[in-house]
């Protein structure tokens, strides 16, 4: 079975040619080697993925060329205990980092406008 299409199929990806374009990306390692959309997958291999800055670790269980709901997806694979680990230590740093764009309270008002054109000299 294609990689590309174990992939959607597992709902890593919404669509094929995402995961085509991830795999084709590097972001995508089966056995930690690079490798192309049309590779097959066999059970057992160890497959990591990386989606925006998370990495999942994972070995496949089942292939399935079919997409399916949730529930189904994520019994064909098994997420290694490191990358569940690695996952939720990564979410704990995220919750503790501020948002910057949280200090920002909208427009700034005509004095805060006078005080910013002080502060950079402007007449």
């Amino acid at each position: 079975m294609r990689i590309d299409k174990w992939l959607w199929a597992a709902r890593f990806f919404k669509t094929r040619v995402l995961a085509q374009d991830a795999i084709d990306n590097g972001r995508v390692l089966v056995e930690g080697e690079r490798i192309k959309a049309a590779r097959s997958l066999r059970v057992g291999e160890r497959v990591s993925v990386r989606i925006d800055v998370t990495v999942r670790q994972v070995v496949v269980r089942e292939l399935s060329e079919q997409r399916g709901p949730a529930p189904v997806a994520q019994r064909l694979y098994e997420e290694t205990p490191e990358s569940i680990i690695a996952r939720e230590a990564a979410r704990e740093q995220r919750a503790l980092m501020g948002e910057p764009a949280r200090a920002i309270h909208g427009r700034p008002t005509k004095r805060d406008r006078r005080a910013i054109e002080r502060a950079r000299g402007d007449d």
